[in-house]
């Protein structure tokens, strides 16, 4: 309730109001207050009643300020003043805004202390500021020395920015926006519910029978889709229904049979009518189970028996996964489509569109899915820990130093909480470099794999740090939710998840500032990129940690020597115009759990005819990615979670490239690259250049999207690939200077190498391919028919 010279807020403590302070009826109490020990910060403990009484009398009179008596249950419980800091003496040590409100709390000492009092009584006390109009920042200045409302601050949102001296008084001064105490009220209830004790039974989320039967379905028709395209098993036809033709699949031993409609479309691909699916078994109708399936075709998929567990375990999981979040998400794909960038990812139920084991996570138990899958949507802190600058390295880009770094993405009062932890234990701070962890890493791997260099003090650990974070899809990568404007981290995470275990490397820390700023320059200057609004999110700093004994040759490409990294990554919400929003480009490709895809809803929403939108998308997707190949020989992995759309009036305008470090090549020498850079340079087969989009784009993204609006839009697979032609013609005309490079590298051509990524999976479910040489690994089985190659243009002059 708010109420002229009243505030009302129920927490789950009881009943908390502020009414306004009466100096003559009050100063009694707040002289009581104010004169105790534990309030030595507020700065009147000599002053008498009559004194409290003509202070707070003199405040009342002052343009901007009043003072409030808060109550607890009707009882007094604490003080709160509030002021103007343009009038005040903080005003001279920073640029004071319009909407900036000064704030003061002293919280009296309870005769029976109540756990998350002073929690409740903060905020309270701003949730009354921000209901007074105009109010948009609120400033303390608190003591340099008073810890307890340091973390108090923090818990609201506030970040302590500088250390000013106010006459004898040594303070940080502090500011907390709307946005910032809204985000740490949400994270803050939503962590303190994950620390509720459980029973063991509800640490895990039982999945029901009807989400766990579509999740099944699901996943055995894109098994049966994936692995008929990679010309794994290949279904009979046994007849025709319309469009559709009927099909069968036998298991080896001839036990177990399937039996499905199908289209096929375009590049191959099995556009499986779910609902179609049957499996007898010896003649009798049986369930649908998706790692059943995997055992019935084990020997037909060629994995070997040292690796079937394992593989299995992963799909089990993955049709686990998809089950919770089915059951969990509450979004349908309408209201998906005009969702922020958060909602959207934590919702997504696919993962890869081709890996058929793309959320196995093995290494998480039941209650690690709930706290650190995307799906959850739980807020997570990071661990810190200190790295003894002999064994620790941080490289940083070219505008961006350590300090500056901490400076940014720590409070103040954080950093000095970890110097002086630092200093108590007898070590020189500067010696020292700051690594967050992820917090299952910290309590699964790095606590004993690293407990001799904790216990010789080359690594201490700090504590948690401030800020609150989500998991994106890609598990190790966290989004600041805390401070949107903040960087992401990605840290190492010792998950086995879709044929790797998710580490990072330390060697890489050391050259990917490097590598982001290359090519953020070159795409920063470059006219066409600029023109579809294309952008990369640049890998701005990164520390790594060397363990002498993981780091030995023998080891050096094993997972024990990518344990221990971090990154920091820009944000992109800093980058939005006024009416945009960000939508990751896996989110084209969403089906929810009623069978409804996220695509046609979004374009209806822009009131755009299907080939119009898909024209914008277009060119601010596929135009950049084929300029940066056919100009500079540079290839990204651009698949649907490594690209962030920008969205304006629900129609891609632009689209964000992440992930640079690790997943971009430059091909063949087509342009120089810096040696510090070296690695980034591949040398490979120049007939299999292309595949970089033709595999990366049309066969992993594109052959999707197009089934999508063929099943839920009507819009056919010819109208599609006419529109991906238009693209690529319109492209290649306003660039008539590269043409040489499209004839070579011809996109029209009748066909192109079919590269499985299943294939790799089951040959090596533990280590897909290396890193350093990702071309030598790759699986291909024969060629794809190109949709393309039915609208090569006829030649146009270059003079």
């Amino acid at each position: 309730m708010n109420a002229p010279g009243l505030f009302c807020r129920t927490d789950p403590l009881g009943e908390f109001s502020l009414r306004p302070l009466v100096p003559e009826q009050d100063a009694w109490q707040v002289q009581r207050w104010t004169s105790a020990p534990y309030a030595r910060y507020w700065g009147m403990p000599e002053s008498s009643v009559s004194d409290v009484a003509a202070f707070y009398a003199e405040l009342k009179a002052k343009s901007g300020c009043a003072a409030y008596i808060g109550l607890f249950n009707d009882a007094p419980a604490f003080l709160v003043e509030r002021y103007d800091p343009a009038t005040d003496p903080v005003g001279g040590c920073y640029s004071v805004r319009p909407g900036d409100v000064g704030m003061h709390l002293l919280i009296a000492p309870a005769d029976q202390p109540l756990h998350g009092f002073s929690l409740a009584v903060m905020r309270t006390v701003m949730a009354y500021l921000f209901s007074l109009p105009g109010t948009r920042r609120v400033v303390v200045e608190p003591d340099w020395r008073n810890h307890k409302i340091h973390a108090l601050n923090r818990r609201v949102g506030f970040i302590h920015r500088q250390v000013v001296q106010m006459g004898e008084k040594t303070a940080y001064l502090a500011f907390c926006t709307r946005d910032q105490f809204e985000a740490a009220c949400r994270w803050r209830t939503a962590l303190a519910n994950q620390d509720t004790p459980v029973a063991t039974a509800d640490a895990v989320q039982m999945i029901d029978s009807m989400h766990w039967q579509t999740a099944n379905r699901a996943l055995v028709r894109k098994a049966l889709a994936e692995f008929s395209h990679e010309r794994i098993v290949r279904p009979l036809q046994t007849g025709w229904q319309g469009e559709w033709g009927r099909y069968e699949l036998t298991s080896p031993d001839g036990a177990v049979r399937y039996t499905f409609k199908a289209r096929r479309l375009p590049l191959d691909h099995w556009d499986i009518d779910p609902a179609s699916i049957q499996r007898r078994v010896h003649g009798e109708p049986g369930v649908l189970d998706a790692a059943e399936f995997i055992v019935e075709f084990a020997e037909t998929l060629g994995i070997k028996p040292q690796n079937l567990p394992v593989y299995v375990e992963e799909i089990a999981a993955t049709a686990a996964a998809r089950a919770r979040k089915y059951q969990a998400c509450p979004w349908s794909a309408e209201e998906l489509a005009g969702a922020d960038l958060q909602t959207i990812e934590t919702a997504m139920t696919e993962g890869h569109p081709a890996f058929i084991a793309n959320s196995g996570r093995i290494g998480f138990d039941a209650r690690d899915m709930q706290r650190y899958a995307p799906e959850a949507a739980a807020p997570m802190q990071l661990v810190w820990l200190a790295a003894h600058r002999s064994r620790a390295r941080f490289t940083g880009s070219r505008d961006l130093d350590y300090q500056q770094l901490m400076g940014e993405e720590l409070d103040l009062t954080t950093r000095r909480r970890f110097e002086q932890q630092l200093t108590d234990q007898g070590r020189a701070p500067e010696d020292y470099l700051w690594i967050p962890v992820h917090p299952w890493q910290w309590v699964n791997k790095l606590s004993h794999l690293y407990a001799g260099e904790l216990a010789t003090g080359d690594l201490v650990y700090l504590g948690p740090g401030d800020d609150a974070y989500l998991a994106q899809q890609s598990i190790r990568t966290l989004f600041n939710i805390s401070n949107p404007g903040k960087r992401y981290v990605k840290m190492a995470l010792s998950v086995l998840n879709m044929g790797f275990t998710r580490g990072l490397s330390a060697d890489y820390m050391q050259t990917n500032p490097a590598v982001n700023d290359w090519v953020a320059k070159l795409v920063a200057e470059d006219a066409e990129l600029q023109r579809q609004g294309f952008s990369v999110l640049r890998e701005v700093a990164g520390i790594g940690y060397r363990h002498p004994t993981y780091a030995a040759a023998s080891l050096r490409r094993g997972h024990l020597n990518k344990t221990l990294a971090a990154l920091w990554r820009e944000s992109p919400v800093s980058r939005l115009g006024a009416n945009q929003r960000l939508m990751t480009m896996a989110a084209l490709l969403h089906i929810d759990a009623r069978g409804d895809a996220l695509l046609p809803a979004l374009i209806q929403r822009s009131g755009q005819s299907v080939d119009a939108w898909l024209s914008r998308y277009f060119r601010a997707y596929l135009v950049p990615v084929m300029h940066c190949y056919f100009r500079y020989g540079l290839a990204f992995m651009p698949h649907g979670e490594n690209v962030i759309l920008v969205i304006e009036d629900d129609v891609p305008v632009g689209a964000i490239m992440k992930d640079i470090g690790e997943e971009v090549a430059v091909l063949n020498g087509h342009t120089p690259v810096p040696g510090k850079i070296a690695r980034i340079a591949v040398k490979m087969p120049e007939d299999k250049e292309t595949l970089s989009i033709f595999t990366d784009v049309f066969d992993c993204f594109f052959r999707y999207l197009s089934a999508i609006l063929l099943d839920q839009a009507g819009y056919s697979p010819a109208r599609f690939w006419a529109r991906v032609a238009d693209c690529v013609i319109d492209y290649q005309q306003a660039h008539p200077e590269l043409a040489g490079r499209f004839a070579e590298r011809d996109l029209f051509v009748e066909r192109f190498d079919l590269s499985c990524l299943n294939r790799l999976q089951l040959r090596n479910n533990q280590q897909l391919i290396d890193l350093a040489d990702p071309f030598e690994g790759l699986s291909f089985a024969g060629q794809l028919d190109n949709p393309l190659a039915a609208h090569r243009p006829t030649p146009w002059s270059t003079s």
